[in-house]
Formats: structure tokens, C-alpha cells, sequence
């Protein structure tokens, strides 16, 4: 296995052009089904119907968000921290006020249904995000990721590869794509996996273990936070 900081340069000299090649073999148009936004397993209509709206989701939507596009997406909204991002579940013991434990990502903050807290879903099924124009990499280069050691994986397994483009379970693949969309998308793609391995070296490098009874405590490249973003001092 390369380094994180072999894995970084692999990054920087990925060809955005070779990416938007393989993104067009591949095809893509969003169909605004919403399934990248809602929990990983999302109740069928009659159940959605059935249960209320509070019903805890039994696998929320899981979207890694880095510290920075928390602060975007809070100045975007005028949210607290806690109503943009919620500590990435892995790592973590225990439920409701007596969860503890160390985890090292940030993730989309989800609503009780397991949905993202930005999604919106029309009265004729479709989906729409309600801070578009702000959302993170992860969420506007989905359903694709690329071939690198140490960068985050979307949800959904990998259905399609192209060179070092993977693509990931979504009905909009396979549809046409215009040059100018696949090569927004490449950029964008490129960008996320240099910010993904630079995010996954800073954590590395300023991780000190935190107290395991000392509540939950996330790791990001700025340091330890507390779950409401302010600094862990423990």
C-alpha cells in the first residue's frame, strides 16, 4: 500500500481531461431520484406513509463533509454547527446521550428519518437540495470517486469503471453527458480526492488520543472537536 503522501501526489497529476473522458464512457445525468441523499436503505412509500416522520432510519445517509464546508454551509444557512454536521457514526459506542468514542470524519447532518438535513423532496417524488449552490465535493461529484488509496468511498457500491474513474449505484448512469458537464465534474472530482488525502494527512499528523469516557471526540485536520465543532481540550 502507497503512502498517504504518494497517494497525494497520484492525486495532483490526475488529468482532469483523462477524467472527463471516462465520465463521458460512462455517461451520467442526474434524475433527481434523491436516492443520494436520503438513508442508505430507504423505506418504501407505504412504509413512509405508515410510520411517522420522527421513526429513527436504521442506516442514515452518510455523507463526509470537510471542517471547512461545515463553516460554508453555516454561513450559507445561518445554522449551528450541529444542524450542518454530526460526527461520522464508525468509531463510536453507544446511543442518545451516552454515546462515547474517537472518529476522524465529519458527515452531513441527517434528519430523524436517516434523510440529509438539506434534502428536499417535491410532491412529485422528485429531489432537490436546499443549499445546492454550497454543497460539498462528496455530494456535487456523486455518484463518481476515483481510484486512489486513502480518499473517501460515496454510498452505494462501485457498478462501472473507467480507467481511474469508479462510478457508483445511481439510476442516472448510462444517460448522456455533455463535454462540459463531465469536465465541471472532473475538476470537481480531482479536487475532492487532493482535499481528501491533504484532510487525511493533517489528521494524521495532529492526532493525539482523547480520553475513551470523555464523550465522543472527532479528529479532523484542524485538530479535536467536540461534536458541536468547538475545541476539544481534554
Amino acid at each position: 500500500m502507497q503512502s498517504l503522501e504518494a497517494e497525494l501526489e497520484n492525486a495532483r497529476q490526475l488529468d482532469t481531461a483523462d477524467l472527463a473522458d471516462a465520465i463521458e464512457e460512462i455517461g451520467f445525468e442526474c434524475t433527481r431520484c434523491g436516492a443520494c441523499c436520503k438513508s442508505a436503505e430507504p423505506r418504501s412509500a407505504e412504509n413512509r406513509a405508515a410510520e411517522p416522520r420522527d421513526a429513527e432510519a436504521d442506516d442514515p445517509h452518510t455523507a463526509t463533509v470537510f471542517p471547512d464546508e461545515v463553516r460554508d454551509l453555516q454561513d450559507a444557512t445561518d445554522y449551528d454547527w450541529r444542524d450542518v454536521a454530526r460526527p461520522m457514526p464508525y468509531g463510536l459506542d453507544g446511543a442518545g446521550d451516552s454515546v462515547t468514542g474517537e472518529t476522524f470524519e465529519w458527515a452531513l447532518q441527517t434528519d430523524a428519518c436517516g434523510d440529509c438535513a438539506f434534502y428536499e423532496e417535491a410532491d412529485d417524488g422528485t429531489g432537490a437540495c436546499s443549499v445546492h449552490g454550497d454543497r460539498p465535493l462528496i455530494c456535487e461529484t456523486y455518484p463518481f470517486s476515483v481510484a486512489l488509496g486513502g480518499t473517501s468511498q460515496p454510498m452505494g457500491e462501485a457498478v462501472d469503471e473507467e480507467g481511474m474513474v469508479r462510478a457508483h449505484e445511481c439510476e442516472g448512469l448510462g444517460r448522456d453527458i455533455s463535454r462540459e458537464d463531465a469536465e465541471d465534474l472532473a475538476e470537481a472530482l480531482k479536487e475532492r480526492a487532493v482535499r481528501e488525502l491533504r484532510e487525511a494527512i493533517a489528521v494524521r499528523d495532529e492526532y493525539e488520543p482523547a480520553d475513551p469516557d470523555d464523550g465522543v471526540v472527532v479528529h479532523d485536520s484542524e485538530g479535536a472537536k467536540r461534536p458541536d465543532g468547538t475545541e476539544y481540550d481534554g
